[in-house]
This record gives C-alpha cells, structure tokens and sequence, in this order.
C-alpha cells in the first residue's frame, strides 16, 4: 500500500463537476479578472473570518506583504516573529524593507514563546507576526496584550489556519489585518496560488486593496507604488465551491487527528500533539506533526540518504517509512534564522536552541479529508511495528 502524505484525488471526484460547472460559467463570462466570483468569495470569506472586509490577492506571501504595506512597515522597522515556519513568514517581511526578530518556541506548542515577546522590543519594533503553525492557534488574547501596551501592530499569519479559532473566534479577526493562503495543500486550497486579508478596519481594508492594483484607487489615478496582486476569477470560483465545505473537511481532518492520537499514545518515544493543545484552541488541522526524540528510534537502521544531514533519528524513521509505503513530509527541516538568506541577521547555531532541536525532530503523518480508515490503520500498524522492533 502507498499512502500519500496529501491527495486531491478524492476530494476532486467529490466535487469535480461542481468546479466544471462554475468553471465553464467564467469562461464564458469573458470576466477573468475581479467580477462576481471574486466579490462573491470576499464577502463569504470575511462571513467567515467574522471580519468586516477580506481582501483577495495572488498568494499568501503577497497577503503578508500587502498587509505589512498598508501599516506604514518598513525600512528601519522591526517585526517579531517565529523562525519555525514557512520561509515566506519572514521573507515577507524583508520585502518590505522591515528587519525580522525571531523569538524561540514554546517546546508545548511549536508556537512563539510568549515570555520571550517583550524581552526582543526596541525602540525600533512596529509589529508583531504571530504564526498560527501548522492549524493550531497561538494565544491571541495575550498577543494583543503585549501589542497594546507597546503600541504594537498585529499581522496574523494564517497561511495554514484556515477554520481555527481562538476561544471560539476566528484566527484572522483579532489582530490589524490576518493573512491567509489558499495554496492547493491548504485546508482551503485553489487549483493554485491565492490569498487574501482579513481586516475590520475599512481604511485599511481600502490601502490594501489600491496596493494590490498597482496603487491605484481609480482608474489610471495612482497614489502608490503598489503591485498587480489578483486573486484571478477562476480561482475565486472555485474556493467558492470549496470554502461551503470547509467546516465539514476539518470535522474529518479532527477525526484522524483524534484516531492518530489514540492509537499512538502508548509509544512514548513520540510526542504527538495532545500533549500540547490547549482548552482554548481549536485546531484546523492542516498538518499532523509529531516529533522523534532523541536516541529513541532503532539503533541498527543505517540510513541510506546521501544527504549528510539525513542522519538523525527522525530521518531514519522517515525512510523507514517510505521503505513501508508510508510518505511524509518534514515541516521545517532548517528554521529561517539558519538559512543561507538571512546569515546577514546575525543568527548562529544556538540562537533559538529550541527551535533548532524541534526542526531536527517532526514528522508530518499523512492526514487529508479523504485519507481512508484503511490507510490511516496502515501508517498507525507500520509506526507500530517500527518501534515495537
């Protein structure tokens, strides 16, 4: 048996002619770019974000950068943020000229350690960019603590959140403005790239949606140096299909995550993620990460990469896997502070000690809405049979 660590395939037969459909409508329209599906998808996505606008865009790096130009951020700024997460995090931030602040983790959580939040402010610092890692929600009562007392903007990055909440609202709608991204492994995901921004400020709303269109709030009439950053029409109709069934695709991605969490809970060598969830949080469930501890795998496996850096125990375990048919993903292997990119920030091996141990250390299991009982009972026996051996 081979199992995927993600697959469009069934969610594709489930609703594959209600995309022709809605598919065959634009193209037949002739409008491509903004039009109905676009205004159409904002209006239900901020319904759902419980914001009172959301502001579509090319992708979820553009929302970040989008969001960061319309709060005045960049060059001399600094914005505090994770090293525990997708590149684009931090990226996003130079773009706009800002320099990033990384802050270690919460060895509970993966998320930023709120401790350490304050201990980073300079004089110098304009906003703080909590990341809501792999679906789970970070505190945002006590980030928004911190940002008020230090007159602090809040750029929440929700590239894979979408559908969780924080003490029952929605990731998105507590901080300035929330960025999400609907890259097709999300748990809301176009046929491609896609984003959008989420605010309850209309003059912000407004600012991001004339820098999305190369600064331009009427026609040929431009304030700004802005970009060309659409969310295409094509692909707002088919989150349009897709975002009705949100709530019900992370019931399912809550499910396997509940089963994963049963069945390998006798195996102390993994730390799953039931040790670090709050009362506070709900969960969307894009990724399920699990770390390998130290020294706690099968000795004798050798691996057989010819990668040097493929020799930890988590990366023994991952080939292990592949071996049994099982496929994984490693979310992220090198944290930002460490990449080639940003060694002009200062940052050495030993900066952010607990984020550097967690990178050397998770595993994504396979888990998407379609992902069948079957399969699922398969990766839990092949985990199994690894460490009982």
């Amino acid at each position: 048996m081979q199992i995927p660590p993600f697959s469009l395939d069934e969610q594709i037969s489930e609703i594959g002619d209600e995309i022709e459909k809605v598919l065959i409508k634009v193209f037949r329209s002739g409008k491509y770019i903004g039009g109905e599906e676009v205004a159409s998808f904002e209006k239900a996505f901020a319904l759902a974000i419980e914001t009172s606008y959301s502001v579509s865009c090319n992708s979820g790096t553009d929302a970040l950068i989008l969001a960061l130009r319309s709060l005045n951020i960049g060059e001399g700024d600094e914005v505090i943020t994770s090293s525990f997460s997708f590149f684009a995090t931090a990226e996003a931030i130079t773009s706009v000229g800002a320099r990033p602040v990384f802050v270690d983790i919460d060895p509970e959580n993966y998320l930023m350690d709120l401790d350490l939040i304050e201990k980073v402010i300079t004089p110098r610092t304009k906003a703080i960019l909590p990341v809501h890692l792999f679906g789970q929600p970070i505190d945002m009562d006590k980030i928004m603590a911190i940002a008020e007392v230090n007159n602090l903007k809040v750029v929440e990055d929700c590239a894979q959140a979408a559908g969780a909440n924080w003490r029952g609202k929605p990731v998105g709608s507590y901080g300035d403005v929330g960025c999400f991204s609907f890259f097709p492994t999300k748990n809301l995901g176009a046929a491609g790239d896609g984003g959008a921004i989420t605010t309850n400020n209309l003059e912000l709303a407004k600012t991001i949606r004339e820098l999305a269109v190369h600064g331009m709030p009427k026609r040929y009439f431009h304030t700004s140096i802005g970009y060309n950053s659409r969310l295409d029409s094509l692909q707002a109709a088919i989150l349009n299909v897709k975002l009705t069934r949100l709530n019900k695709w992370i019931e399912r991605r809550k499910a396997i995550a509940i089963n994963y969490i049963s069945q390998l809970s006798s195996i102390e060598s993994i730390e799953l993620p039931s040790n670090n969830l709050s009362n506070n949080s709900f969960h969307s469930w894009n990724q399920f990460v699990i770390r390998i501890m130290d020294n706690s795998f099968v000795k004798n496996i050798k691996s057989t990469s010819e990668n040097v850096f493929d020799n930890t125990n988590r990366d023994l375990f991952k080939n292990e896997l592949h071996r049994l048919g099982v496929n994984t993903i490693i979310y992220y292997p090198i944290p930002i502070h460490l990449q080639p990119a940003y060694r002009e920030l200062g940052y050495t091996e030993g900066s952010l000690p607990i984020t550097e141990k967690v990178c050397s250390q998770v595993i994504s299991l396979p888990i998407f809405p379609e992902l069948e009982s079957i399969q699922q009972s398969y990766v839990i026996d092949k985990i199994k049979e690894l460490f009982k051996n």
